[in-house]
């Protein structure tokens, strides 16, 4: 295993080169198009061997890979924001044709305003498209993830389309030492791509067809199983990540400091980690503050959520999304969580960092102290008064 100094964008490129997909659809949109640069560097200097097919739009790209897919290719794409809305349409064909196609999303605000920098309305606005949608804190997540989506995605009990979201810039583009496993640890963890579920001349098959309401309602509820089956198989796939590669996840989601916690925020992707050095210097004068990071937001971890807040006075939820006219998206699938295990703690959202704005320290002690002696059920960080929700 060596070591390199890479972005987030890098190291997700490293993770794809491991994995070696057959099939690359690239369409460059900002913050995600390193990804797609180094690739076609590792494509033409031959340490990647794979088809690099360069589209006009972020809707060829998935259609791209679809195609590749159902032809029994390991395929991958990428995108960020509006491309991310243009290929909307093809998401459900990914899904619904139950084809594992990876792509890296890296998370950008939506017009308009025109904003090139990081929150995560993107991808959070497709959570109802069918794909399993993980979040990375770190460069070396990235990397991993990049290589377990692959397997998750392809194991026969999921078949299911995978997208790994960065935060962008933050993290995109922001480097660190990274650990870049070898490549016969890479093959041993990650076998060939083998499928059923693709256009076969010896073995003809009805692909993309339509169907009536009663057959519709099962192959939709057939989806849903896939999803909820990714639950087991991401943990299968970390605990044979870490026997061969020596690094640890865990699972869903990731707690901290939450064992005896009073006041938790709930968050996900590149933040966190602001949040557990600020939940630490509380901690240091007697407040008892614990973190939650959300690593998959589909499967979304309903048990693990309940779980781990329901001994807590109360709890945050702080996100870089809003569904407007109701209260923060994460927000809602939480507290969902909450009232179906029948936990009664009180929660409150957080909206901040919308169109790249900053969240800094002093915001993350605030809402600890905040929930703490109680406020309004929506908040803007940074914006008081008429413009909070009640």
């Amino acid at each position: 295993m060596s070591k390199k100094f890479l972005s987030g964008n890098e190291a997700f490129a490293e993770g794809i080169r491991l994995a070696r997909p057959q099939v690359i659809s690239a369409y460059p949109i900002t913050p995600q198009t390193i990804v797609v640069e180094r690739l076609s560097e590792m494509v033409e200097d031959g340490s990647l061997n794979a088809e690099y097919v360069h589209v006009e739009s972020e809707h060829s790209a998935m259609s791209c890979a679809i195609g590749a897919s159902a032809a029994g290719a390991r395929a991958f794409t990428a995108t960020s924001s509006q491309g991310l809305l243009y290929m909307a349409e093809c998401l459900y064909y990914a899904s619904g044709g139950r084809f594992p196609i990876v792509m890296m999303n890296a998370d950008r605000s939506t017009a308009l305003p025109w904003n090139i920098y990081g929150d995560q309305r993107d991808s959070l606005s497709q959570l109802d498209s069918g794909w399993i949608q993980a979040y990375a804190e770190n460069s070396q997540e990235a990397l991993d993830l990049a290589l377990m989506s692959y397997r998750i995605a392809e194991d026969k009990r999921v078949s299911t389309p995978y997208m790994a979201n960065l935060d962008g810039f933050v993290l995109t583009h922001t480097y660190e030492t990274v650990d870049i496993p070898e490549r016969e640890q890479a093959d041993r963890f990650l076998p060939p791509y083998e499928t059923d579920n693709r256009i076969d001349l010896e073995s003809p098959k009805n692909m993309a067809f339509s169907a009536g309401p009663d057959t519709n309602y099962i192959f939709k509820y057939k989806e849903h199983e896939g999803v909820l089956a990714a639950r087991e198989v991401i943990a299968e796939t970390e605990k044979a990540f870490a026997e061969i590669f020596g690094r640890k996840y865990t699972g869903l989601l990731e707690n901290y400091r939450t064992e005896d916690a009073d006041y938790i925020i709930v968050t996900l992707g590149s933040i966190a980690g602001l949040c557990r050095e600020t939940a630490d210097k509380l901690c240091e004068n007697g407040v008892k503050a614990g973190v939650v990071r959300i690593r998959y937001m589909r499967p979304f971890p309903n048990a693990e959520i309940a779980d781990v807040l329901r001994n807590a006075k109360a709890y945050a939820v702080l996100e870089k999304d809003i569904s407007f006219g109701n209260e923060g998206t994460v927000f809602t699938n939480v507290n969902s969580a909450l009232k179906k295990a029948g936990a009664d703690v009180k929660g409150y959202n957080f909206i901040g960092g919308l169109g790249g704005r900053n969240i800094s320290a002093s915001d993350i002690e605030k809402i600890y102290n905040d929930i703490a002696n109680g406020t309004e059920s929506v908040n803007f960080i940074g914006i008081g008064g008429e413009s909070n929700g009640k």
